[in-house]
């Protein structure tokens, strides 16, 4: 069946009438590429025409074959005249021979009309074209209808005189006509846009696409043993193309793989693979390139040529985006295609890449860009840098593995300072394996094998900070740095400073102002740079437990990357920065960035060698603080059992764990968690409250078992300590445990200094806490106004704290804390202020006109106020109403 021919058929109908009065015609049917049914319509033509025996018919066909047999096609014409040579024939002969031709051709059709019919005419020998050329103008006199088919671009001027015929330009088929024979082979949807998209209107390729769609031949990878007459077709295009056509395809083939703009520009510029000597014009590589849009195509086409042809076209175009300055990651992809990347350039360019996929966050790239250009010949330095930084990469995700290249990096470095640098980053590696005795080992042999005091006592302070993972090392690390203060060099002064400080912070040897007069002065103080992550992860730390969350989290945003990058946890003191990051964010309050930041790594480390205890503390207890408990049971089980490891991290999830009974009503076993937790801080030399204050946590479980006398105990060594330290968070803590404990009157005045003490800190969790606790004591002691007053405000802390409803417009899950503020209302017997009833009367017109359809300029309008009075109404409405949309606001006001 032809579809959108009937032009063409006429043009041949109304050539054959004139030709049958004795007006002959010629009629060339021309497409530029293959497949465009060339031959097809030139047998309709022949079948109309020759019914009933109306004209007698001759055929030739070119073929390249035969390119070179002098007068071949003229003798499928006049196949028993042996008056045709075999040979070309020069000036009068040649002439005596075409009248001659000629001549017998007219008696020919003088007893009955005759039809010639010569498809592919570009594949014709010379002087069977030299002769058709003298027929056609010839032919007006003589009853004949020539009809021709070639593939030739139909812009181009045509071979023969147009006064005696026409050339016709078989179009592409329509997109009504393709989407007509996919319906009529039942495809789908899909399949069809794919026949429009890949077939490009060209009837040999649809008609393949659809047999394929049909059968389920595609879409397949090429390397299935199944057939596809849509590859077969263009394999066999492309097997009797001229080198020149198809050394384009295949190189606009590669160059469109990675979308790079392609044309004849590009095609010069990868001429120099060719063997032929021309390249295709402007006109055929925009045919070729629109044909290659698809991907089908081009693996079509990339399936015919030979893995050597491949590696040299995409090594060129690689060569040419490098030279245009095209960023380092179009010109890595192409260079993962070769084999080995063999020249300094491309080593270049593939280390460039990995870092640009590094920014954006793509590791497993990153990674597949070193691993490459380690495949490469190297000089021993380059291959040892980008062997560390590959893997530091693999760590997170497969520790041994990057354990195991980090060791082949630090082996191939042969300077002594290199190798040190090198060591730092294995010894972290292992730390974040938890194998802190292995770490150690590292160190020393790092430092045994210096001759440089300085660089051994740089490893040996990085060693006290990697000993604080491990209770004996770290005692016998303090009394090492206290004996090096003294005399420790400027540069190295500052840490020390620091990881003693830590330790006193913690034994409770000293407040949280007497600490922040060690560390602010140093933060000034010019720091090794070996030791600059460690300096300020110590600083960080310090600053955090001492209320100073704004500036410990402006130390962390100095080293840590911004994600979607993942931090480099072959640096120790990135390990500290992170822990502080995420704390200092849970201090805050703000739960979401917390599991935001750290709940991807965490997950993406579980069962892969690292493990990191207390991010994934931090990541539960936000989880639990948001009101999503069995997550953030998950978070907790994905680091797995502590072993022999005695670092202050399982202390920390330990502590979580106990957080996370509690909340489930389990008070025993939180109590023994809180023990635990407990134990391994005291090992540690840890009695401060500042960072797991698990004596509060053991009274109120011990209070909810009916052990008082034993709750008191621990709640007043727990205010004690908490005293020593002094800020608002610690103090106000302690100062409810005690409460909890001792009950009556004397809970009342802890709870009121507790109160007045967070409410002007930064401790909006335990202020939270406090107040519910203080409200509660009020209505208890007979002072209901009072305390309702205290249950509102708790409340309103919660509320800023509960995180907005999610996208999806469902409702969000209840806080922690709101939720117990809005338990503790309702058994004081306050009125119930969820939905509409929590706004204003101001936001709750706002809102009103919000949810009618109105807009912020509307509104501004209609209540005569500034648009940023609207814009924070509605602010305070969402927050109020836990929603994130306007569209959730009749739903919401409704409550």
């Amino acid at each position: 069946m032809l579809l959108e021919r009937d032009e063409v058929l006429g043009t041949a109908s109304a050539a054959a009438a004139a030709a049958r009065t004795g007006s002959g015609r010629w009629v060339l049917l021309s497409a530029p590429v293959s497949g465009m049914g060339r031959t097809a319509a030139l047998e309709a033509i022949v079948r109309r025409q020759a019914d009933g025996d109306a004209v007698r018919v001759g055929r030739a066909r070119g073929v390249p074959e035969e390119t070179a047999f002098p007068f071949g096609l003229v003798r499928q014409l006049f196949a028993d005249d042996e008056a045709v040579p075999f040979s070309v024939a020069a000036g009068a002969d040649e002439q005596r021979l075409f009248h001659g031709l000629v001549t017998r051709l007219t008696r020919s059709a003088a007893e009955r009309p005759v039809l010639l019919a010569v498809d592919d005419l570009h594949h014709a020998d010379e002087p069977s074209r030299r002769w058709l050329g003298y027929l056609a103008r010839r032919i007006a006199e003589i009853p004949v209808l020539l009809v021709l088919t070639e593939r030739a671009d139909p812009s181009g001027p045509a071979p023969f005189p147009p006064a005696t015929g026409t050339a016709v330009a078989l179009p592409a088929l329509s997109v009504p006509a393709v989407i007509r024979l996919a319906r009529d082979a039942g495809l789908d949807q899909r399949s069809t846009v794919a026949c429009v998209e890949a077939g490009i209107g060209n009837p040999a390729l649809v008609r393949a696409l659809v047999a394929d769609f049909a059968d389920g031949a595609l879409p397949r990878p090429s390397a299935t043993p199944s057939r596809s007459r849509f590859r077969d077709t263009i394999a066999r295009w492309l097997g009797r193309a001229d080198p020149c056509v198809r050394h384009a395809c295949l190189a606009l083939a590669v160059a469109a793989e990675g979308g790079m703009p392609v044309g004849p520009g590009l095609l010069h510029q990868l001429s120099d693979l060719c063997t032929a000597t021309r390249s295709p014009g402007e006109r055929s590589a925009r045919r070729i390139s629109r044909l290659l849009d698809h991907p089908l195509a081009r693996e079509a086409v990339l399936a015919v040529a030979a893995p050597e042809e491949i590696a040299a076209l995409h090594t060129r175009v690689a060569e040419l985006l490098d030279e245009s300055g095209a960023p380092a990651t179009a010109v890595a992809s192409r260079l993962l295609r070769v084999e080995r990347p063999g020249e300094a350039w491309m080593a270049r360019s593939l280390s460039e890449a990995a870092e640009e996929a590094m920014r954006a966050g793509h590791v497993a790239e990153s990674a597949a860009y070193l691993r490459h250009a380690l495949s490469g010949p190297l000089d021993p330095d380059r291959r040892a840098a980008l062997t560390m930084r590959l893997g530091a990469l693999e760590l997170p995700h497969n520790a041994t593995a990057g354990i195991r290249r980090l060791r082949t990096g630090l082996e191939l470095h042969t300077d002594l300072r290199d190798r040190a640098t090198a060591a730092t980053a294995l010894c972290a590696a292992h730390v974040a394996r938890r194998d802190p005795d292995t770490a150690l080992e590292v160190l020393r042999r790092a430092g045994r094998g210096a001759d440089d005091d300085e660089l051994v006592q740089v490893l040996g302070t990085l060693g006290a900070l990697v000993s604080s993972h491990d209770n004996d090392a770290w005692r016998g690390a303090v009394a090492g740095l206290r004996a090096l203060a003294p005399t420790a060099p400027p540069a190295i002064e500052p840490l020390v400073c620091g990881l003693i400080t830590e330790y006193e912070a913690g034994a409770g040897l000293c407040s949280a102002a007497e600490v922040l007069d060690r560390v602010r002065p140093r933060l000034a103080a010019p720091v090794d740079p070996r030791l600059r992550t460690a300096w300020l992860g110590s600083a960080a730390t310090l600053l955090q437990w001492a209320d100073r969350l704004d500036e410990a989290r402006e130390l962390t945003g100095q080293c840590l990357p911004a994600p979607p990058v993942p931090p480099d946890l072959t640096d120790v003191g990135l390990q500290c920065l992170l822990s502080v990051r995420a704390e200092a964010a849970l201090w805050a309050g703000e739960f979401d960035r917390v599991i935001a930041e750290n709940a991807p790594l965490v997950e993406a480390t579980a069962g892969q060698g690292v493990r990191l205890p207390h991010l994934a503390a931090m990541v539960a207890t936000a989880r639990r603080e948001t009101g999503r408990r069995s997550a953030a049971w998950e978070a907790v089980a994905l680091v797995g059992p502590s072993g022999s490891d005695s670092s202050w991290e399982w202390n920390e999830l330990s502590y979580t764990r106990g957080l996370l009974h509690a909340a489930d009503g389990d008070w025993q076993a939180a109590l023994d968690d809180y023990l635990v937790c407990g134990a391994g801080q005291l090992a540690h030399d840890f009695v401060s409250p500042v960072a797991t204050p698990w004596r509060s946590g053991a009274a109120h479980a011990l209070v909810r078992l009916g052990r008082r006398d034993e709750a008191r105990e621990l709640a007043e060594e727990e205010l004690r300590h908490a005293r020593t330290w002094g800020t608002p968070r610690t103090v106000g803590r302690a100062l409810r445990a005690y409460a909890a404990a001792v009950g009556g009157r004397l809970a009342l005045c802890s709870l009121t200094e507790g109160a007045e003490l967070l409410r002007p800190a930064a401790a909006p969790v335990e202020l939270a806490e406090v107040l519910i606790d203080l409200g509660r004591a009020h209505i208890e002691a007979g002072s209901g106004r009072k305390g309702r007053d205290t249950l509102r405000e708790a409340h309103a802390v919660a509320l800023r704290l509960a995180g907005p409803a999610p996208e999806t417009g469902g409702p969000a899950p209840v806080g922690r804390l709101l939720g117990a503020a809005e338990e503790a209302l309702r058994e004081g017997g306050v009125r119930n202020r969820d939905g509409g009833h929590a706004l204003s009367p101001a936001e709750r017109r706002v809102a009103e006109l919000a949810a009618a359809g109105h807009t912020n300029a509307q509104i501004s309008s209609a209540l005569c106020l500034t648009r940023r009075t609207v814009e924070t109404h509605l602010t305070n409405a969402y927050r109020k109403l836990r929603i994130a949309r306007r569209t959730q606001l009749v739903a919401a006001l409704e409550r």
